[in-house]
């Protein structure tokens, strides 16, 4: 009788994307040697004092992938299937994902496995001051920033922050980005990465010659990212007819009102039981026939085994690694357009690097200037790996690792190796 087959882990499928670029840039073995594994790995214990009055132990993670092109940059996430194999992975794909939109900024990322919704907010800061106390020689506004993830928001960044200027006697608002506006956050932040993921696929239709006006759209995931481009496709008129999130999903064929359903999830907590729509399964969420798919979840969703049912024309990655190697090369035998989410995601730490300028140079700039900015770098960068596509006859997800892989391997190239 044969052993099934272990699927592969987060870290395993970044290493095999990585590999495939590395092979397209024939990058010598001495560079793939200095860029392919993380710099830093740490693992630390994080015991918290619950309301129940006993210790709960809790493990935590930071990883920094790589500072050749400059300072560690990746969220933070609190989630019960946090792993140092996915956390590497993140750090990893958040390298490259730096260096697609050619910004001066290396790939970190952190995380905490634990359940957030079943902790009360005074256990949630209590974890969030040990954890920072614990990974603070790792972190710094020239060393590596951490930012909001899954499950992380802007209170939790403030509390990191607070942590952190208390252990220096002075404020440094700069050791983080995604905190709140009033302690030098950045305006544009919270819906930076669903406006990003917005743009790269006004691109991607503009490219592929289709209306994005009256498209019908499916988005997996309706947290943060998911729900914000949601609202945008919906305001350029798009039709979103299903969506979810963890407590399940809902169908509508007419489109669902995002404005409300924003306002219903913010009410219950769920997009389940929204008037005027239809529960369905995860299963035939992914296999609704539509023009776009916008996975915004989690890593792994779309795997060799549900590939074959998705009918999109375009999936626009707003979550990090949703589909495994494996469903990559089924879409594309298929036809399907993917914006891989190195860029398509690309846009909240784009204006985290925005938000760190600007506590910099303590200078803010207005919610306009960001967005401009913003397109900007979306729109171009999207048309420089386009070009790597049409030039190498690559998918977008080679041509896209080959940007960003090439950059970075560039810049050690150029720096040498020390001593």
């Amino acid at each position: 009788m044969l052993a099934a087959v272990r699927p592969k882990n987060a870290f395993e499928v970044a290493l095999e994307n990585f590999d495939i670029a590395a092979g397209y840039l024939d990058l010598d073995h001495d560079v793939r040697e200095m860029i392919k594994y993380p710099e830093r790995v740490l693992t630390v214990t994080v015991p918290v004092r619950m309301e129940n009055g006993h210790v709960r132990r809790f493990e935590g993670f930071r990883v920094q992938h790589s500072t050749v092109r400059g300072p560690a940059k990746g969220g933070i996430r609190y989630h019960p299937n946090v792993t140092l194999e996915e956390v590497k992975a993140l750090a990893a794909w958040m390298t490259w994902k730096c260096a697609v939109v050619n910004i001066p900024f290396g790939g970190g990322k952190g995380g905490v496995t634990c359940n957030p919704k079943e902790m009360s907010r005074n256990e949630l800061e209590h974890m969030t001051r040990r954890y920072a106390s614990a990974i603070l020689p790792l972190i710094g506004p020239e060393q590596d920033i951490p930012a909001p993830d899954v499950y992380t928001n802007s209170q939790t960044m403030a509390w990191i922050m607070d942590t952190y200027s208390m252990t220096k006697g002075y404020p440094i608002p700069g050791v983080v980005t995604g905190k709140p506006v009033c302690l030098g956050g950045s305006l544009g932040r919270n819906e930076a990465t669903g406006r990003g993921v917005f743009y790269t696929i006004q691109s991607a239709c503009d490219h592929l010659h289709m209306q994005l006006k009256g498209a019908t759209v499916v988005v997996q995931g309706f947290g943060n990212a998911g729900s914000v481009a949601a609202h945008l496709l919906d305001t350029a008129q798009c039709l979103v007819i299903a969506v979810s999130d963890s407590t399940g999903c809902i169908h509508n064929k007419e489109g669902l009102d995002i404005p409300k359903l924003m306002m219903h999830k913010e009410k219950t907590g769920r997009v389940a039981g929204f008037p005027g729509s239809e529960a369905i399964s995860a299963s035939e969420l992914l296999a609704l026939s539509c023009d776009i798919l916008v996975p915004a979840a989690l890593e792994n969703t779309v795997v060799e085994e549900n590939a074959p049912y998705v009918k999109a024309k375009i999936i626009a990655e707003a979550a990090n690694g949703p589909l495994t190697p494996e469903a990559d090369a089924i879409l594309e035998a298929k036809g399907v357009f993917i914006i891989p989410d190195i860029l398509c995601n690309a846009g909240g730490v784009t204006v985290s690097y925005f938000e760190w300028v600007q506590d910099l140079q303590h200078l803010f700039w207005e919610t306009q200037e960001i967005y401009n900015r913003l397109e900007r770098v979306m729109r171009t960068s999207f048309h420089d790996v386009v070009k790597i596509r049409a030039d190498r006859s690559v998918s977008m997800r080679a041509a896209a690792n080959m940007l960003g892989v090439g950059r970075v391997a560039e810049a050690v190239k150029l720096r040498g190796l020390y001593p």
